[in-house]
């Protein structure tokens, strides 16, 4: 069965971080450590729905469940320290222990 198929609420604190140019994605720049950003919030917002209703679940992975899917238009980029980007298909939402969520464009599903 596909889609997340119970109550969940999104974790707000994690939006900006997956959205260009804001201090909390440039942050992650400035100590070392790449950004996964979509390409707007409206990106965010549709793959987070697409993601609730037909995403596959992948797993429990450092304490969240995981769903994904995978795009065929281009939803986001991770922007290395040296500002390469890397173009990103493929959106994942985390589910904490208390059923917040928030969603990350990646290359692939998280692994352990």
């Amino acid at each position: 069965m596909a889609g997340i198929n119970f109550e969940i609420e999104i974790d707000v604190k994690h939006i900006p971080k997956h959205l260009p140019e804001t201090p909390q994605m440039k942050r992650l720049l400035k100590k070392g450590l790449s950004a996964h950003i979509f390409k707007d919030i409206d990106t965010l917002e549709r793959v987070a729905q697409a993601i609730i209703q037909r995403g596959e679940y992948t797993g429990k992975i450092r304490k969240y469940q995981r769903y994904g899917l995978y795009f065929t238009e281009l939803i986001g980029y991770r922007i290395s320290p040296d500002l390469t980007k890397i173009p990103l298909y493929y959106g994942e939402i985390k589910i904490n222990e208390f059923k917040q969520y928030h969603v990350t464009p990646r290359t692939k599903p998280s692994q352990e």
